[in-house]
Parts: structure tokens; sequence; C-alpha cells
């Protein structure tokens, strides 16, 4: 399984890091049998296995019943599993709470949530102090969606793309040990790679980030949408 502490030696080797979504028993095990660093069990599973047009009527319930299954499937792959829309918005206790539920009841090594607003670096701060490891995810945020007007790129202008570089160093700073670049320039995540000490993995945000997550449904075109870059 792949250690905290590997990470950013294979960010210093320039090592690239992979990881794929899974929600069930059979595609973990074949993820895992793939050699795959990591595996995401995703609010994304809304979409592609409840068959909902977002992401925001999943739950935590849902999140911790498929991460569960996943470990069944991949019991020596590192895995990360999303906190859902609102179960980190109200207060940092209540996110502590539903992280440590991700750890115990689900079985993941480690949590992620979007944003990057104060509110949600208090959110960080608040897990990381429990000492559980916090994956960040900047960019396309799904859970944000009805705000950013449909999926499509973010941060093309200058100064959205320097909001994000803030971002992205604060959540660094406020002790994640990962970011998550969704459907950004490929340029501005060329530079936040370079400027953040911890590992990026990009989905839709070109070639380099220290890593890239894929969707198992887009990978396998079996989504009734596929991105471009799905290829």
């Amino acid at each position: 399984m792949l250690k905290l502490h590997e990470l950013n030696k294979r960010k210093e080797r320039s090592e690239p890091l992979t990881m794929i979504t899974a929600y069930d028993y059979y595609t973990s095990k074949l993820v895992q049998q793939a050699e795959i660093d990591m595996i995401l069990v995703g609010d994304s599973l809304g979409m592609v296995v409840k068959g909902e047009k977002d992401t925001l009527g999943v739950t935590l319930d849902e999140i911790i019943y498929h991460t569960k299954i996943v470990r069944k499937g991949a019991d020596d792959t590192f895995i990360i599993a999303d906190l859902p829309f609102m179960t980190f918005h109200t207060s940092v206790e209540q996110s502590k709470i539903n992280a440590a539920r991700l750890i115990v009841e689900g079985a993941a090594n480690a949590v992620k949530l979007e944003g990057g607003s104060p509110s949600r670096l208090e959110m960080i701060r608040g897990i990381v102090d429990c000492e559980i490891p916090v994956v960040g995810h900047l960019g396309l945020t799904p859970q944000s969606i009805h705000k950013l007007g449909g999926y499509k790129v973010q941060a093309k202008q200058p100064d959205q793309a320097n909001q994000l570089i803030k971002e992205a160093k604060a959540i660094e700073e406020a002790g994640a040990i990962m970011l998550v670049l969704e459907a950004v320039p490929e340029q501005l995540a060329r530079q936040v790679t370079e400027e953040l000490n911890i590992v990026t993995i990009g989905i839709g945000a070109g070639r380099f980030t220290d890593g890239q997550v894929m969707v198992f449904h887009d990978l396998f075109n079996l989504s009734d949408i596929r991105p471009k870059f799905a290829k």
C-alpha cells in the first residue's frame, strides 16, 4: 500500500501517481490488481452508479457503505473517501465526526473535501487535528455546480487563476496531504504543481500535475457523458 511519507518523495522524483474511482468489490479488485496507487470513492457515484444528474444527493451513509465494500476488494490500496455535500459545511465538530466515520466505519485512509474558502480551511485544520489525512479539491468542484453554472473549465481569467493559486497554498498550509485540480487550464495546473510541496492530482487539468485521477466509468466508456480528457 502507498504510504503517506512516499507521496512527496514520488513528487520529488517526478514519478507519476495514479488514482481511479471505484464503488464496489469487483471494480476495486481490478484496480488493485492493476497496481493503481490510490482509489477514490467519490461522490461521483451519484451520477455513474445512482443515475443522478449531479453529486449533490449523495449521502454520508452511502459513501461509507461503498467505501466499506471497496476496502474488501482492495485491502492493500490507499483509499480516499469523499465527504459529500453539506457534511463539512456547518461546523468543525460535525466535520470531524463525519470524517472520522469515513475512516472508522468505511476503513478509508484519507478524506477529500472541496473548496478553499476560509471556512473550508477551518474544516481542513480541524480534521487534520484529529490525525485524519485530508485531500483538497479546487477548480471545478462538482458540489458547487449551481454556483459555477455548469461543468466547465474554471480559472481561465488571470484574477481567477491568482485566487486559485492563493487557495491552493492555503490548503497546503492548513495541512492537506494532496490537492485535486479539476478542469483548470494546463499551465495553471503546472504552476500550482511547481509552487506546492504537496502532491497535485489532475482531472481534465493537463499533463503537468503529479498524478491523474479518472472516474472508472469514464475510463471504460460506461458513462452517459464521456469527458474529452477520458481518452
